[in-house]
């Protein structure tokens, strides 16, 4: 690697010669031209398995909640420079009927607004990274209080009751199970039995002192008693996205109307995956789905993936999959774990099963017309350990979820949903508010 450049002396340049004596190797030269040839493939490499989507007897849902958030970290401009991240989510209720009525390529901006009136809550938290001390005590012990106190202030602790009713699996009224255990962010020993059923906060058992029901998520783990990084930040956004949609879910299962929860679709930006520590939340939602699943009631939730391996993979075979006419049917493809193994990750046979800890959805491409394609995750309930699930017939609601899924198309981004735009731009810190006023008002706030 050479030199970069630096404030005084040029960087180095790179050798452009010192790797051509291997072209005399019969296989790199293979490679060499067949890589500038440039065949356009007639078929799908990959053989990805494509289905018509049949509509006949698929009820579009009506109701429409989706969640996105946003992080930005901001540094003050003093030496050494401080650095806080704010955090931003937001849940958005629409109706489906109502937002058929909007143009696809040109909403009018006050039919969005009607639809947006009354119906967005959004959730904000800052969080301190690096050189802010607060008179309270160290930044770890800082970031702990303000997760706990952030979610149990917000919406009147709606948020917290939703954790407190994964944590506990408190829809089987019958269940008195303790929380996922954790490591202890006093001691660091491990809290296997996890804390007693319902309660806020416990003694650690190994160094007796107190600990909070949401030291269980884990964001301890991440930070050291002086700083934190911006992990802190990304990982909050993404709990606070899968609590505001649960909050969603929870008010409506128990709401008495018991078809509404099963008449709804749950968007959440981005796939339904928790990983590291902030997983153990996983196997308690997919019982949650699983229960709601033998009892009738589904729930029906996707994830959009708009960038990543997934998104990539499908842009690039997306072509060979119909409708290449607008007047043809949508079409799909479930990926089982071992496509995904082989033809997305590309890597060997795994020592653990595809998204055993970490996913709570199953990867499903779907193409809606010759221009709309798009990556979603849907749940099945439980984790279906077989390479070669899961299948269509596994998927909570995918029928319904196709068939509601063309409504909500919106032209102005590449494979977007309304739903998921108008929630972006409640959540977007990048332009509401603005990173430099944010910045201005922690300088403004620094002694």
């Amino acid at each position: 690697m050479p030199y970069s450049a630096g404030a005084r002396l040029p960087g180095e340049s790179a050798s452009k010669l010192g790797h051509l004596a291997v072209i005399q190797s019969d296989w790199v030269r293979a490679l060499v031209n067949e890589f500038e040839a440039a065949k356009h493939d007639e078929q799908d490499p990959t053989n990805t398995l494509w289905e018509t989507y049949n509509a006949e007897g698929a009820i579009p849902l009506r109701n429409v909640w989706a969640v996105d958030g946003s992080f930005v970290s901001i540094q003050s401009e003093q030496k050494p420079p401080r650095e806080v991240a704010f955090v931003k989510t937001a849940l958005l209720a629409v109706d489906r009927v109502r937002l058929e009525a909007i143009d696809k390529d040109h909403p009018h901006p006050l039919l969005l607004q009607d639809v947006l009136t009354g119906s967005a809550v959004f959730h904000a938290t800052v969080f301190p990274l690096k050189n802010v001390r607060t008179e309270l005590g160290t930044n770890y012990d800082a970031v702990r209080h303000i997760v706990r106190d952030s979610m149990k202030i917000d919406e009147g602790g709606a948020f917290y009751e939703t954790l407190k009713w994964i944590a506990y699996k408190k829809w089987d009224k019958a269940n008195i199970s303790n929380s996922p255990g954790f490591q202890c962010p006093h001691c660091h020993e491990d809290i296997v039995q996890g804390l007693p059923n319902d309660a806020d906060e416990g003694v650690c058992p190994n160094c007796t002192k107190t600990v909070f029901l949401t030291d269980m998520i884990g964001f301890h783990l991440d930070m050291d008693e002086e700083s934190a990084p911006d992990s802190v930040a990304s990982a909050y956004m993404l709990i606070m996205e899968t609590l505001m949609l649960f909050t969603a879910i929870r008010v409506l299962w128990g709401h008495t109307d018991k078809s509404l929860v099963t008449d709804t679709l749950f968007i959440k930006d981005g796939p339904l995956t928790l990983r590291s520590q902030y997983s153990k939340l996983v196997p308690n939602i997919r019982d949650f789905l699983q229960h709601a699943k033998d009892t009738s009631r589904s729930v029906h939730v996707i994830g959009q993936e708009k960038s990543g391996a997934f998104f990539d993979h499908l842009a690039s075979i997306v072509r060979f999959a119909q409708p290449h006419e607008r007047d043809q049917s949508p079409s799909f493809a479930v990926l089982s774990h071992e496509f995904v193994r082989r033809e997305v990750h590309r890597s060997p046979d795994l020592a653990n099963p595809y998204g055993k800890r970490t996913n709570w959805g199953e990867k499903v491409y779907l193409k809606i017309d010759p221009g709309t394609y798009m990556v979603l995750n849907i749940p099945t309930g439980d984790y279906l350990a077989d390479a070669s699930m899961p299948t269509k017939e596994q998927l909570i609601g995918l029928q319904r979820i196709i068939a509601t899924i063309p409504s909500l198309v919106s032209h102005k981004f590449e494979g977007a949903l309304f739903p998921v735009e108008l929630a972006n731009g409640i959540a977007s810190m990048s332009s509401y508010p603005s990173a430099r006023i944010l910045q201005r008002f922690i300088e403004e706030q620094s002694p």
